[in-house]
């Protein structure tokens, strides 16, 4: 009997709690709806999105633009919204931007296209040439364009140089800097510290590890930069130059030069930019104001031009749900974007684990016939870019072309990933190459004597006890280097083989040394130069396909991540937007540096600790 009665009671005490937890559940959803409702009141914003008849398509870009954006909390995403705050590194999506100029080029509501660039932040030289021809292929719409800005970065400047009308404020300024690589480098400090560096690495050029053993850049590594460098500051001349019938000799390279013209402006540089034919006026707000009124009339209640940002002209064109064809033959396009991590990664880095799942959901799909495999990666795990590619070399066997576009990077670990594909695209300006293997580690037995802290104690084996707290036994930096040696000629197997060449010639070029996409395809590193919709084409004759749709592969969303993103997406859409700005001090930028340099060197979790990885690649 009394086991029944406990049997009983149990049975309540269960059912109480569920009714308790769904009680709270629907309360705490109440409240949620409640508060996002008196967020929209307060906002007084409906959340209703026109174009208006006549209308100025604002191309406010900013943030870096990307090929996939990073992987954003839905509730902090909306948060950030409700209260007027901007993500501290906002990021663009390129095929949305590029959505936009081509409806603009064709609605008639949109009457000329106004480029507002000041928030624009990194752009990867092959999506700002994307950019500028979209920017041209409006311009045959007859519609004017515009550049207005009270200042002009030089990534900034290159797609305002295709405005026909490039204004800037007579307070403003904008300078030519070029392209450099000028890292920091920790040696000295690292020492100072008694952390004792350990590195492995193949390859004469395989710089990304210098940072950390030297105070200086190796003449090798010099070499190489100013190269690829050299090519990609060629190309910016070209394109600007021919935008705005100069010649690639106006650009004041020699500072010598440089103050000659500076001085006759008066140390002014807007008239210097006048002088030189950089820009086409120096109008003041209010003037830019009037002559776009001119153009699409006034908006009373803002007191302005009549006008429509990008983010709004986005949520009235794109579709909010993308309704699959059914019947229909897919080209994919798997995105591998960021550092090559082990495991599964969010959005933003390449997992191995989880952008090989992506391949392989491709590969199960019927109605996919062949992929683009789009890299914009500077690499990372060794082990993580072979799983990747196995599943490359699993589409292939299944009869499905892969293609491998490269963006920005596709270097180590990059263009390990692509090296087997049927064909290799990329950009004239992308990085790659960089085809080398190392490792690297910490160990801190000295900085730990230094505060009179020590490890000792006893093994089995010689290899038990290892540890960063202990001086690394020489044997074993022998039997590291011996890994790290045989990752790279398996790196060199790999390319000779996928590129029909021979192991040496492949260690010619290889040595992890950067190269610049046109050099690249000279090399034999590239099959063709081009970009997404080329590569589509291309993976599209492979498949002998005439009739296609193109489709981003991405990870499934668990149902409470459908719900909370459709929940959120809503919702946000009833509030504002603010700004806020952030500074640093240069001292604290340097420690920040630093702390993200060991980040990222913590961060890399390849199995067996080798890496294919191009730390040199950013360009400043």
């Amino acid at each position: 009997m009394a086991n029944g009665s406990s049997w009983t009671k149990s049975f309540f005490v269960g059912i109480w709690t569920v009714l308790n937890f769904c009680r709270k559940a629907f309360f705490n959803i109440i409240f949620i709806i409640l508060a996002i409702g008196l967020i929209a009141m307060l906002m007084k914003d409906d959340g209703k999105v026109l174009v208006p008849k006549s209308t100025a398509l604002v191309l406010n870009i900013e943030g870096d633009i990307v090929i996939e954006k990073r992987y954003v909390d839905p509730m902090n995403k909306f948060l950030e919204e409700a209260f007027g705050q901007k993500p501290e590194n906002p990021e663009v999506l390129l095929k949305d931007v590029l959505f936009a100029i081509e409806n603009a080029k064709h609605d008639n509501r949109v009457k000329t296209m106004i480029l507002q660039l000041q928030g624009m932040g990194n752009v990867g030289m092959d999506k700002m040439k994307q950019v500028a021809v979209a920017i041209d292929d409006f311009k045959e719409s007859g519609k004017p364009v515009y550049a207005v800005s009270d200042f002009y970065t030089q990534s900034q400047y290159y797609l305002a140089s295709k405005a026909d009308k490039v204004y800037m404020n007579p307070m403003g300024a904008m300078m030519f800097e070029g392209y450099g690589r000028y890292p920091l480098y920790y040696k000295a400090a690292l020492e100072k510290l008694k952390v004792t560096t350990h590195v492995f690495k193949v390859g004469t050029y395989k710089s990304a590890v210098e940072p950390y053993i030297r105070d200086d850049m190796s003449e090798p590594a010099k070499e190489a930069n100013k190269a690829w460098l050299t090519v990609l500051w060629n190309q910016y001349k070209a394109d600007v130059a021919a935008a705005r019938n100069l010649t690639t000799n106006d650009f004041d390279e020699d500072l010598d030069k440089f103050l000659v013209k500076f001085e006759q402006a008066d140390g002014d540089f807007a008239a210097y930019a006048m002088a030189n034919g950089w820009v086409d006026g120096l109008p003041t707000r209010e003037e830019v104001r009037q002559e776009i009124i001119d153009i699409v009339g006034e908006d009373k209640e803002h007191k302005s031009f009549s006008q429509i940002s990008l983010n709004n002209y986005l949520k009235v064109i794109k579709p909010i749900y993308h309704l699959p064809q059914v019947d229909v033959d897919h080209v994919a396009i798997v995105v591998a974007k960021g550092e090559i991590l082990n495991g599964t990664q969010k959005p933003g880095d390449i997992g191995g684990d989880s952008t090989a799942n992506l391949l392989r959901k491709a590969r199960l799909d019927d109605t996919i016939k062949a992929v683009v495999l789009y890299v914009d990666s500077p690499g990372g795990s060794a082990f993580a870019s072979e799983i990747i590619r196995q599943e490359v070399e699993n589409l292939k066997a299944a009869n499905k072309p892969v293609v491998a576009l490269m963006s920005t990077y596709a270097a180590s670990g990059g263009y390990w990933i692509s090296a087997t594909a049927d064909e290799i695209w990329a950009a004239p300006s992308t990085i790659t190459g960089s085809i080398g293997i190392f490792g690297m580690f910490m160990t801190f037995e000295d900085s730990l004597d230094y505060l009179g802290i020590h490890s000792d104690g006893v093994g089995t084996t010689d290899f038990a006890g290892l540890s960063v707290t202990k001086a690394l036994d020489p044997r074993v930096g022998q039997v590291i280097q011996m890994s790290i040696n045989h990752g790279y000629q398996d790196f060199l197997n790999l390319v000779a083989t996928s590129r029909n060449m021979s192991v040496d010639e492949v260690d010619k070029i290889a040595q992890g040394r950067v190269w610049i996409g046109e050099t690249a395809k000279d090399l034999g590193l590239v099959d063709n130069l081009g970009y997404l919709d080329d590569a589509v084409s291309a993976a599209a004759d492979l498949a002998n396909l005439e009739n296609y749709e193109t489709k981003y592969v991405e990870r499934d969303l668990s149902p409470s991540e459908k719900f909370w993103k459709e929940f959120l997406r809503q919702a946000s859409a009833t509030v504002g937007h603010g700004t806020f700005a952030k500074k640093d001090s240069v001292v604290s930028g340097v420690i920040k540096d630093l702390l993200e340099q060991v980040d990222a060197v913590t961060k890399l979790n390849d199995p067996n600790g080798i890496y294919a990885h191009c730390l040199v690649c950013e360009v400043n």
